[in-house]
């Protein structure tokens, strides 16, 4: 069974057509069955879309400052008071200010939401905003957990909200062009995918201190347990805890294991894996040393690592590719230059604007993610980075961890999105979540 196969049925619902200042994008993945609908004739909040941005640190600033080519700023939140302020001023604009985003939410003033928080707060978020009424471009990973992609999934299908993921690699033309060339048999039959992110961090013991006054501590721990302040649980260093995050795991494996996963176009069906548990008290612990080998439905097998060259490599019968941010190359790649791959014969998404040029590197290939997103606002057509291929993409992520957590083969049903016969794996679908801040 193919990712396609069993996606969703989304039906497209009316909005009027955006105004778009400066156009600038691309982007691509297996769509929904979206289809064009007839703008509606209601106008935006504002002339151009109104756009609210939550979490502003380093990459929610990046991704606020990309979708102002097609709409304005007119709410912006963050949990640390000192972030919010520096960003309205960056941005040099009036923007409403809030510190809780459910307050953005309520105000009515934006069509779109740009989520830039740590990963577990992406779920909650996502789904409420889609609730009340707003299209979304949320941050990678998607989801803190499988069964948080479940409750999303749903929630998307019943509001027909437009959602994009930041995984922007499929928006870079390298990781693109490696997909297609798979797609049109260029490495012939593919055999197995090996994906190096590299090493979880290691650090800890950490000292406990007051939180500082700028920060609400409650809102950004959210659904997580709450527990005394470390400064290096917050900001960057959030992906290094289990509690936030699941390490290169899911933060470059969001990337690379979802690009590798886009090329076997499959799903996984049985899980190994192996690491060494990080002990350290009010220290890092996510798994150290940590490998997993992933088999999927067409029988392709794929490998997981966090030792070598950071990358993908596709083998096939006919040869193999090597694509990473930097890189793309093998001998069907240097084929091209005498059989080249037309654009316009690209297979793994059917909405590309071929009118903007390709773009590689994370920023310039983040211009291309955000205007796909905003063509699909505008034709209600479903984004590169859709909810089904990435929640199937993140699940594998979370699969692997978990696989690694218990040291064992764990068997997968990607129909069901439940172990066979495995109880106590189930368990670990899910987490336990804190009163009021719960993903339902």
């Amino acid at each position: 069974m193919t990712i396609q196969s069993i996606r969703h049925n989304g039906q497209p619902h009316t909005r009027r057509s955006i105004l778009c200042g400066l156009a600038a994008a691309a982007g691509n993945c297996l769509p929904w069955s979206g289809v064009s609908a007839a703008p509606r004739l209601s106008r935006w909040k504002i002339e151009r879309p109104a756009i609210g941005a939550i979490g502003l640190r380093y990459q929610g600033s990046v991704i606020a400052q990309k979708a102002m080519a097609h709409g304005e700023l007119a709410a912006l939140c963050d949990v640390d008071r000192h972030v919010r302020e520096q960003a309205r001023a960056a941005f040099g604009s009036t923007a409403a200010i809030f510190e809780d985003y459910r307050e953005l939410l309520a105000a009515k003033k934006v069509d779109v939401v740009l989520i830039g928080t740590p990963d577990h707060w992406h779920a909650k978020m996502l789904i409420d905003a889609c609730r009340a009424g707003m299209d979304v471009y949320c941050e990678k990973p998607l989801t803190l957990t499988v069964d948080e992609g479940r409750v999303i999934r749903d929630a998307v299908t019943s509001t027909k909200q437009i959602v994009q993921v930041g995984s922007w690699q499929r928006s870079d033309s390298r990781f693109r062009l490696a997909i297609e060339m798979i797609r049109a048999g260029r490495i012939g039959k593919l055999q197995t995918v090996e994906v190096i992110l590299g090493k979880n961090e290691t650090g800890g013991p950490f000292e406990i201190s007051r939180p500082p006054k700028n920060l609400n501590w409650n809102l950004w721990q959210g659904q997580t347990p709450d527990v005394p302040y470390i400064a290096e649980r917050s900001h960057y260093t959030f992906r290094w805890w289990h509690e936030y995050s699941g390490g290169q795991m899911t933060d470059w494996g969001a990337h690379h294991i979802d690009i590798a996963q886009w090329g076997i176009n499959s799903l996984p069906i049985k899980f190994r894996g192996q690491g060494r548990p990080a002990t350290t008290a009010n220290g890092y612990n996510v798994p150290l040393d940590f490998s997993a080998e992933v088999e999927f439905e067409n029988g392709v097998v794929m490998t997981i690592g966090d030792t070598g060259r950071n990358g993908i490599l596709f083998t096939g019968t006919a040869g193999r590719i090597f694509v990473n941010r930097g890189t793309l190359d093998g001998t069907p790649v240097e084929q091209l230059a005498t059989n080249p791959l037309a654009r316009e014969s690209y297979q793994a998404y059917s909405g590309d604007n071929l009118s903007r040029p390709e773009r590689s590197g994370k920023l310039d290939a983040i211009i291309n993610h955000m205007g796909n997103f905003f063509d699909c606002v505008e034709s209600r057509r479903q984004p590169l980075s859709d909810v089904e291929s990435q929640h199937r993409s993140i699940s594998t992520c979370h699969l692997a961890n978990i696989a690694i957590r218990l040291g064992r083969e764990l068997r997968w049903n990607p129909q069901v999105e439940r172990f066979q016969d495995d109880a106590e794996a189930d368990t670990l679908l899910s987490r336990p979540q804190r009163a009021g801040f719960e993903v339902a």
